[in-house]
């Protein structure tokens, strides 16, 4: 059996959140399978809070030199992979990116066309060139007249693995990012997608980053459903213990457990890091009436910051100012520690932001810049 504090440790070292790590952007990328990259800030400030020594322009030259991928992966939401790992992880997620086209938002449009003929069509106007999303649409619409071209092209996007383009992960936005180009994934790293899913890597990868772990725990962060049997199939080569409630969890042979009373920094996370959405039960990072308060404001999807290893509040850059706002008052040894992280923060951020500290524990819920999903 392991304790819930127990499994906070675990996760936390797994994910770099206890002590910053001496690797380079790339190798935490791989570790982590993928980190959220939906607006342009975030993945910088996922990297910063868990490398030694991070700059912007490492995040930014990855991207240029193609050696990551910014694309819709894991629960139909953009990441940013290492650019082998995307090449089995996209094919991998596949049903639930291509699951979007059935949507009643793009019933209208597609009412009437062969899908395998749109996806040809609209990869033939892609092959050879990046185009952005708002050209591609123009050249769909031409297509097929009287439709919506960026809705067709967005389409094709959900049933092909593209690219974006440096530019739009590029530092400097907290919303998303005004323009976006794609180019076939293939195209763009030079070497073939998979032609088959692997969700047996893709269990024990998430297990190294995040494990122990429920089914459930990797079908939320991933996204896919059914992995029941392929978990049930493999447990032969995992190991399987249980939480505090008597839930079966799975987990790498050889991977360490964290003592449960290792002492742990105050860490600030960006919006919808996976470290906070990477389970179904989310108590290991999270007091469940916390993340119910948040979850009604942007499915969770807000900057928040750890104490002791667990979520006690959130934070905020806007117009110049960086808030930072408890769920309820902190110790004074608490309360220094998140404030001597949040200059460090202020720091890498650059332009001199101020820091607002919000002590009676009144998060401004309704003010937050939630970010993407």
């Amino acid at each position: 059996m392991i304790s819930l504090r127990g499994l906070n440790r675990t996760l936390l070292t797994r994910q770099f959140l206890v002590d910053r790590v001496p690797l380079t952007p790339v190798e935490t990328i791989r570790h982590l399978v993928a980190v959220q990259g939906q607006e342009p800030n975030w993945p910088y400030i996922g990297l910063w809070t868990r490398l030694a020594d991070f700059r912007h322009e490492d995040l930014a030259t990855l991207l240029r030199e193609r050696r990551v991928v910014r694309s819709t992966i894991l629960r139909r939401t953009v990441h940013i992979a290492d650019t082998d790992d995307f090449r089995w992880l996209r094919p991998t997620v596949d049903p639930i990116v291509r699951a979007a086209i059935s949507s009643p938002y793009y019933a209208d449009e597609l009412a009437g066309l062969d899908l395998d003929e749109l996806h040809k069509t609209g990869c033939a106007l892609l092959a050879g060139r990046t185009l952005t999303r708002r050209e591609f649409g123009r050249l769909m619409a031409e297509r097929y007249p009287g439709r919506n071209g960026g809705r067709l092209a967005s389409a094709v996007e959900l049933m092909s693995a593209m690219a974006h383009g440096p530019e739009a992960g590029a530092w400097g936005r907290w919303g998303s990012p005004s323009s976006v180009s794609v180019t076939l994934a293939e195209e763009w790293s030079g070497r073939p997608m998979a032609t088959a899913s692997d969700p047996e890597r893709l269990v024990l990868r998430y297990l190294a980053a995040f494990g122990p772990a429920g089914v459930m725990d990797v079908q939320t962060w991933a996204g896919v459903t059914r992995l029941r049997a392929v978990m049930e199939g493999m447990r032969g080569q995992l190991r399987v213990v249980r939480d505090e409630d008597g839930r079966e969890l799975y987990d790498l042979p050889d991977a360490p457990v964290a003592d449960p009373e290792r002492p742990v920094p105050v860490r600030f996370l960006p919006a919808f890091d996976n470290a906070l959405l990477g389970h179904k039960d989310r108590r290991r990072v999270i007091d469940e009436e916390d993340r119910r308060r948040y979850a009604k404001v942007a499915s969770g999807g807000v900057p928040m910051f750890l104490v002791d290893g667990f979520v006690q509040g959130v934070w905020t850059v806007r117009g110049g100012t960086l808030t930072v706002a408890p769920f309820r008052p902190l110790r004074d040894e608490d309360a220094e520690a998140v404030l001597a992280e949040a200059e460090r923060l202020r720091a890498f951020i650059g332009g001199e932001p101020a820091i607002d500290f919000v002590e009676d524990g009144s998060a401004p819920i309704n003010n937050l810049q939630a970010g993407g999903r």
